[in-house]
């Protein structure tokens, strides 16, 4: 007599190529673990809408979603973390942060050129203020326009001479097999990546106890220590998903007195101001289980510094 099968885990998810390529790896991995799982495509607000993401506000992307997920019809939610706000949802639970893909920006432009080879004048398109600030930091007489689209389309303004370069998540490049239009990876002491950049949330009810159980076999400690360090530093700055913030965290081996290795949590952050004329800079290390405690440390110095004015400058 056999088994009645039971259902899959409904996995929703927005239905750009990213976003179903990001989902399909965790219903992958959780079939793999003998948990059978399917995607339901959920359109969003922000997927009607061309306005730039710093108009609209990047949690259009994450609440129909969540308006499934809280409605029963969907089991699970997937988003890019970096693109939820911070303040927590007592109802719904992060059970899983899977190993995190390269945080770094990355550079896409005509004929291959890295940034420090396009001449002053060449137009760059990004969407995000955090990008936008710390490319006009660097001084180099770039013009920057603001861009929305899915991936493809940004990078067919490159391809089509419409831009000269576009600045993107290499991670969404990495996800869609994309990583060959790649002129630059950007690394942190160039652009400081958005916090949670190339990080994934896997979120479920909190009352689905059994869920959270199964969902949390795919999480990875050390990513979710450095996700929730860079996440602390933007909710104590007070600055919303789409601030001129970057930070980058990960865990790394020290050395003790005796000879003895153990693991730190190494935290970096920046704060732009839009037009590039300021960036403010701090760092921090420590131990990996005060994660959230070390980014508010590092967000306080930051403050003290005046990122203050930065962050809420209009």
């Amino acid at each position: 007599m056999s088994e009645t099968p039971t259902a899959p885990i409904r996995i929703g998810t927005r239905g750009s190529l990213l976003a179903r390529t990001q989902s399909q790896t965790i219903a992958d991995a959780l079939t793999a673990a003998g948990h059978p799982a399917e995607l339901v495509i959920i359109k969003t607000a922000g997927d009607a809408s061309a306005a730039p993401v710093a108009e609209i506000g990047v949690g259009v992307f994450t609440t129909a979603i969540r308006v499934a997920l809280r409605n029963d019809e969907v089991d699970v939610a997937v988003h890019s973390y970096k693109d939820l706000p911070t303040a927590p949802e007592d109802d719904l639970t992060i059970a899983a942060v899977p190993t995190r893909v390269d945080p770094r920006d990355a550079l896409v432009a005509r004929d291959g050129l890295v940034l420090g080879e396009l001449p002053p004048g060449s137009v760059i398109g990004t969407s995000a203020p955090r990008r936008a600030a710390q490319l006009r930091a660097l001084g180099l007489g770039l013009e920057i326009r603001p861009l929305r689209g899915n991936l493809d389309s940004r990078l067919g303004k490159v391809a089509s001479g419409e831009l000269d370069a576009v600045v993107v998540a290499r991670a969404g490049l990495v996800r869609i097999g994309r990583t060959e239009v790649v002129s630059e990876a950007l690394e942190p002491v160039v652009m400081l990546p958005a916090p949670a950049q190339g990080a994934l949330a896997v979120e479920c009810r909190s009352d689905d106890a059994e869920l959270v159980r199964i969902l949390a076999e795919l999480d990875d400690q050390s990513t979710r220590a450095a996700i929730d360090a860079e996440r602390a530093v933007l909710a104590a700055l007070e600055a919303g998903c789409t601030a001129p913030v970057g930070a980058i965290a990960e865990v790394v081996e020290s050395i003790d007195e005796d000879g003895r290795i153990f693991a730190e949590l190494s935290l970096r952050a920046a704060v732009a101001a839009e037009d590039g004329s300021d960036v403010i800079r701090a760092s921090v290390v420590g131990p990996v289980d005060r994660a959230v405690q070390l980014g508010k440390d590092l967000a306080a110095e930051l403050l003290e510094l005046g990122a203050g004015e930065l962050v809420n400058s209009p």
